[in-house]
Formats: structure tokens, C-alpha cells, sequence
């Protein structure tokens, strides 16, 4: 089986010293060249798709407010407006951004990852966010203040419940999303010069969504793009998070410690699937682990960027922390073959430092995959449904 590949590209990297190391460019973080360069990079190593994170709020080492640190990457430019200004300057890798589901209107991202798929003649991808922070709220004031965000769901009933809700409000915006991107049928543009009609409004429909909480009438503006369906996928941690992948998405990153435990995981979202009546083609299901790959000192380098920023970047025992990898690529190519056979079909690569780490992933553990027939030698497929195996689907709303 060809394992699939993906990158989490997010500012100068995941350790938070990573702007500070030899090599980075803290100067173009800002910059569309600097995305572009990375994008092209994740291409040349065949990549199924890269990420853009994205957040409501400045970055934060604490779970639930600011952290008033001036010594790490703050700020942030919008993940679907990289991923549409990197699109026409690539040709087959997928661009999936991330946006909020808390804050933001459905339709607004309904129209925004369409005009994307349509501008990267179907690549784009979908990540919905929560976003339980307090700070979050005050950017809107729209909505009365969250609950002080607690790390244990289950110790914090009104904090749970406060969860559970989020998950919902997400839950229907991915079906507003999702209905409103079937809202034109294939062949609804007519574009008749000689009679006139460029719309055929019986191919317009509206979706007359009701929900707790969201009241959408549809159809969109956007006419229905090159996937139908742009893939959705889902970070998740947890049986409430694998239900909503379960429910609401197509492929789903997990965060595993070992073999073991990436069995164990494989078996809770299969079993989230059961539970929800999935009716879908199963969830592709990706582990995330942030890397530091060097064929020389790897762990050198990464005691450097620690001692830069005053702490140990480690896989902590939490369940929402990624496994950080430190090694060869030659000895990360073992490990994730390794962990395939726990039932894994692909894996998102988060670089500890840009742009070393990510060259190393496309010019040094590609080529290891592909020695072990593990890994594809060219693209086969334009769109990114079709590269995770996903079928395009026809509209639900046409005859």
C-alpha cells in the first residue's frame, strides 16, 4: 500500500525557536514568496497535500489565554488567502487550509474554499477548527464570554458541556458548508449567448438549512467547483473529536506515541464510525508527528533550538500533543512503515524547523519510501479527492 504524505506548514516551524535557527528567514515569514517556496518544495517531494494553520487569536504556549511572550513567532496571514495565491503557481499538490468554525460564518467559507478549488482546478482541502478561548471572543463580542478553558473535559462539567457544544455549532457548519457547496448542480451554467440564459435556475437550489445554530437559506454564490466535495479533514484527540470526524469529514489526524497506541486509535475512530452511522467511505486516518530530521547530529540541532527557547520541545503525556520525532529520515521512513501496519494511511509531517526540516522530508525521506515501494514515484491524479481515493460525488440535490 503507497502511504500518504502531507505537510503542516505554520510560520518559521513547530518548535517555537525555530525563526531564531541558521537557515530560517524570519524576514519573509509575511511574505507570499516565502509560502510559495515552501508549497513548491512540498510538490517537488510529491506530497499529497500540505496544511496552513490558522487561528482567531496570536499564538500562545498556554492552552487558554495569551501568553505575553515577545521571543516567539506571533501573527499570523490568512490561511485560504496563502493557499489561493500559492495555488496557481502549483499544479498538482493539495492546499488545505484551516479555518475557525466558532466565529465564522459557513457561507463565508463555503464561497472561499469553492473560489479556491476552482482557482487550484481542484486541489483544495477544508480543516474546521473550535475555538474555545476567551480572547477569541473578545475579538467579536457577538457572543456572551467562553468558560475558562480546562485541560481535563472530564473534572470541568460546564467546561465539557461548553465542548460539546462547540463540536455541535461545528457539526452544523460543516453540513451548512457541505450543502451549500451542492447547491449549484454540475451543469447549472448554461452560458447561452444566443438566448440569453447563463443560469439555469432550476439547477439553483436552496438548502434551507434550520439548525440550533445556524439559519441559512442558500443557494451560493459560488457555482459548484472541479471536487463537488473539497475533502474535510479533522485534528482529533479524543472519542468526542473522533465522532465528529466520524460525522463530518474525510480524512482525520491523530496523534499517536507508538505502534501500539496507533492501533489502539485506528480501533476508537473505527468504533466512532460505528457509533455515528457513518455511511461515508471510511475516514482516511493520518498521524501527525513534528519531525527533526538531520542524517548528521538531529538531535544537536534540536538541543540548540531548546536551549534558544528556555525549554525542551518533548512529546508530553497529553493526549493532544503530536509525537516529536528526532532522527534521520532513513530512520523516520522505518518508523512510519512501522506504524502503518497499525492500520494508518498516511501521516502529517509537522517541520520542526523551515525550510531544513521540510527539505529534508522531500529530498531525503521520499526518496527512502519510495526505495522501500512505499511511496508514489510521480503523480497519478490532478485532484486531491481522487489522490486520498475518494469518488466525486453528484450533487444531493439534483434530480
Amino acid at each position: 500500500m503507497t502511504l500518504h504524505l502531507a505537510a503542516a506548514l505554520d510560520g518559521a516551524g513547530w518548535h517555537p525557536a525555530a525563526w531564531r535557527a541558521e537557515g530560517a528567514q524570519p524576514g519573509r515569514l509575511f511574505t507570499p514568496g516565502y509560502w510559495a517556496g515552501l508549497v513548491a518544495e512540498a510538490e517537488r517531494g510529491l506530497l499529497d497535500f500540505v496544511t496552513f494553520e490558522d487561528a482567531l487569536g496570536l499564538q500562545s504556549s498556554h492552552l487558554n489565554e495569551p501568553d505575553g511572550r515577545l521571543d516567539q513567532v506571533r501573527g499570523r496571514l490568512d490561511a485560504v488567502l496563502i493557499a489561493s495565491r500559492v495555488a496557481p503557481l502549483t499544479s498538482r499538490i493539495g492546499l488545505v487550509p484551516t479555518t475557525g468554525t466558532t466565529h465564522t460564518e459557513p457561507f463565508h467559507v463555503a464561497i472561499g474554499i469553492a473560489s479556491l478549488d476552482h482557482i487550484s482546478r481542484g486541489r483544495a482541502g477544508w480543516r474546521p477548527q473550535i475555538s474555545g478561548r476567551p480572547d477569541h471572543v473578545a475579538h467579536f463580542g457577538r457572543r456572551p464570554p467562553f468558560p475558562p478553558q480546562n485541560s481535563s473535559r472530564d473534572r470541568d462539567p460546564v467546561f465539557g458541556t461548553h465542548v460539546l457544544d462547540l463540536f455541535a455549532e461545528a457539526g452544523d457548519a460543516v453540513e451548512v458548508v457541505r450543502r451549500l457547496w451542492d447547491s449549484w448542480e454540475d451543469d447549472a451554467e448554461i452560458r447561452d449567448v444566443a438566448t440569453g440564459r447563463f443560469v439555469d435556475r432550476d439547477r439553483l437550489h436552496h438548502i434551507d438549512f434550520r439548525g440550533e445554530w445556524f439559519s441559512v437559506k442558500g443557494p451560493s454564490i459560488t457555482p459548484r467547483s472541479p471536487q463537488g466535495q473539497p475533502p474535510i479533514t479533522s485534528l482529533a484527540h479524543d472519542a468526542l473529536s473522533y465522532e465528529f470526524a466520524a460525522r463530518s469529514c474525510d480524512v482525520v489526524y491523530v496523534t499517536p506515541r507508538d505502534r501500539d497506541t496507533a492501533a489502539a486509535i485506528v480501533d476508537s475512530v473505527r468504533a466512532a464510525e460505528a457509533a455515528v452511522g457513518r455511511t461515508e467511505p471510511p475516514l482516511r486516518i493520518f498521524a501527525d508527528l513534528v519531525v527533526f530530521l538531520d542524517s548528521r547530529d538531529a538531535y544537536g540541532r534540536k538541543a540548540r533550538l531548546d536551549d534558544l527557547d528556555g525549554a525542551e520541545l518533548r512529546s508530553a503525556e497529553l493526549d493532544w500533543d503530536a509525537h516529536v520525532f528526532t532522527g534521520t529520515p532513513e530512520e523516520l521512513a522505518g518508523l512510519l512503515l512501522e506504524w502503518r501496519e497499525a492500520g494508518l494511511e498516511g501521516f502529517r509531517l509537522r517541520p520542526g524547523q523551515l525550510p531544513h526540516d521540510l527539505v529534508a522530508i522531500t529530498r531525503a525521506l521520499v526518496p527512502a519510501l519510495q526505495n522501500a515501494g512505499a511511496f508514489r514515484t510521480a503523480y497519478e491524479t490532478v485532484d486531491l479527492r481522487g489522490r486520498l481515493g475518494l469518488a466525486r460525488p453528484a450533487s444531493r440535490y439534483a434530480a
